[in-house]
């Protein structure tokens, strides 16, 4: 008897997801001509209609329905047993995907990957830098294991698992113009030209909302910039101030007594790691992260 590919049973679930051709086509990363070919064999090796199509559009057929549900339990049951081991014998070594939030700056998480990987030599980990939306989508189609992300009220996690790993601290950065306070309130920010993310970007969504709320006004920003590390530079080399995480300046030896100075009221944001305990990679995704939150509480003491 003939079996369906991975491949084929993989991109079936994306389709029973979103139920669209075209979006299950660029979700798995092929044309929709490609994809249709591929749920069409699916039909023809199984012997069984799936997905009825017409013109107005596609749906699951009631066995393509009882067909989706139970691979979506078989699959990650399958996949978890192939990691596992792939774990034991040592031959192989299992990668996971970290998603940070662009404006968090990936320096972080590259340090923690490092030293992760140097305790665990058989698990390789690659972090990518995304926004919101992007790292979302990307943690709901397993693109990414798990993100490391601020969460605002109209962000859609509900249906992933997460830890509350750190609470960072925003503070105000601005090099060039020697603020000798220890503090600057949110209405003398307003005062100096403002450096800030893209208007799509969660943080500047989070930023505006402080301010709006302390000093009743938005930003009127001297320029926008996609990474933290622009910004920095732009900083350093203009008379002009923004908001980040004082963890990332830290790391980057940017948290000088006269660069940088707390926000009056102070400005401080829950860092998560979202994930799917559904994931067939689990067992070792739940290492990393056990790992991440003890080496951040052991943070917070020292602090």
């Amino acid at each position: 008897m003939e079996l369906p590919s991975m491949t084929e049973l993989e991109n079936f679930i994306i389709y029973g997801k979103v139920k669209n051709f075209s979006i299950a086509a660029d979700e798995a990363g092929v044309t929709q001509s490609a994809f249709s070919f591929q749920m069409k064999k699916l039909e023809d090796i199984i012997g069984v209609k799936l997905i009825e199509r017409s013109n107005r559009g596609s749906k699951l057929t009631p066995e393509g329905e009882f067909f989706y549900r139970k691979l979506t339990t078989i699959l990650p049951n399958l996949r978890a047993a192939i990691y596992d081991v792939q774990q034991i014998t040592g031959k192989k070594p299992l990668e996971l995907k970290v998603g940070v939030l662009a404006s968090l700056g990936d320096v972080l998480m590259n340090q923690h990957a490092a030293y992760f990987h140097e305790k665990y030599s058989n698990i390789f980990i690659t972090v990518y830098s995304m926004e919101k939306d992007n790292l979302i989508q990307s943690l709901e189609n397993e693109r990414i294991d798990i993100a490391s992300t601020f969460i605002s009220d109209e962000m859609k996690v509900d249906s992933f698992d997460r830890a509350s790993f750190r609470t960072d601290r925003l503070i105000y950065y601005a090099p060039r113009l020697s603020i000798s306070e220890k503090k600057i309130s949110a209405r003398t920010i307003l005062k100096f030209p403002f450096v800030k993310y893209p208007s799509r970007y969660l943080m500047t969504t989070i930023t505006e909302a402080y301010l709006i709320q302390y000093a009743h006004a938005r930003p009127n920003a001297m320029v926008q910039l996609s990474t933290p590390y622009a910004i920095i530079n732009y900083c350093k080399e203009n008379d002009a101030g923004a908001l980040l995480p004082e963890r990332l300046l830290t790391a980057l030896q940017e948290n000088e007594e006269l660069s940088c100075c707390n926000t009056d009221p102070v400005f401080d944001l829950k860092t998560h790691l979202l994930y799917k305990k559904s994931n067939p990679k689990y067992r070792v995704m739940k290492l990393f992260i056990d790992y991440v939150i003890k080496l951040n509480k052991e943070i917070k003491v020292n602090e």
